[in-house]
């Protein structure tokens, strides 16, 4: 497979659900280790995790030694701030392509976060390779080396998504359900309790 780095976006306040999603517990571990655990069980190394609000509690929960925590002290500009924070840190190991993951997409496996690294290694263009569900294409998501440069250059809150929909026609997908279930409201906390218990 191609060099892959993993970087999990972790740097909000959870302002809409009114605690922090980054620690909810799930399967007996936080949200955030739980997404780290599993970017490192699909074979990604290294696994970057990009903090901002909630840096000294996440740092607690990151200790091993394949998670590099990176702090983006400009979290509050948006997601475009992590995104590029993380794509920085990335480019440091030259891989060959960076896989964008949220932390409160828990249903995510490391089944398909391998199946995204297969897909993307088996195309010779340098396509995008991103998780299909409900129709749309999103995150976790594939970005090679040639846009990294577009990858910093989003601002405010975009994110990766922008940029699927500007290249979709060099976009490849990987069909996974349950990417669809994300927290970001006490409604979705409410759903996903049931659905986890």
């Amino acid at each position: 497979m191609c060099k892959i780095a993993v970087i999990i976006l972790a740097a909000g306040a959870s302002t809409r659900l009114g605690q922090p999603k980054q620690l909810l517990p799930y399967k007996g571990k936080t949200l955030i280790r739980h997404a780290a655990e599993t970017a490192h069980d699909g074979g990604y190394e290294p696994v970057i995790v990009v903090t901002g609000a909630l840096h000294e509690q996440l740092l607690a929960e990151l200790k091993e030694e394949h998670i590099e925590v990176i702090h983006n002290s400009n979290w509050q500009q948006g997601m475009s701030a992590s995104i590029r924070t993380g794509v920085e840190a990335a480019e440091k190991q030259e891989p060959d392509a960076v896989l964008i993951m949220l932390c409160d997409q828990p249903l995510i496996t490391s089944e398909h976060l391998k199946a995204l690294g297969i897909t993307f290694s088996s195309l010779e263009d340098g396509s995008i390779v991103a998780t299909g569900y409900e129709h749309i294409a999103g995150v976790p998501a594939l970005f090679p080396r040639k846009l990294f440069n577009s990858l910093k250059e989003l601002q405010g809150e975009q994110g990766a998504r922008e940029l699927l929909k500007v290249h979709q026609n060099s976009l490849v997908t990987v069909s996974f359900a349950g990417a669809a279930v994300d927290i970001d409201t006490p409604e979705d906390l409410s759903g996903f309790m049931d659905r986890s218990s």
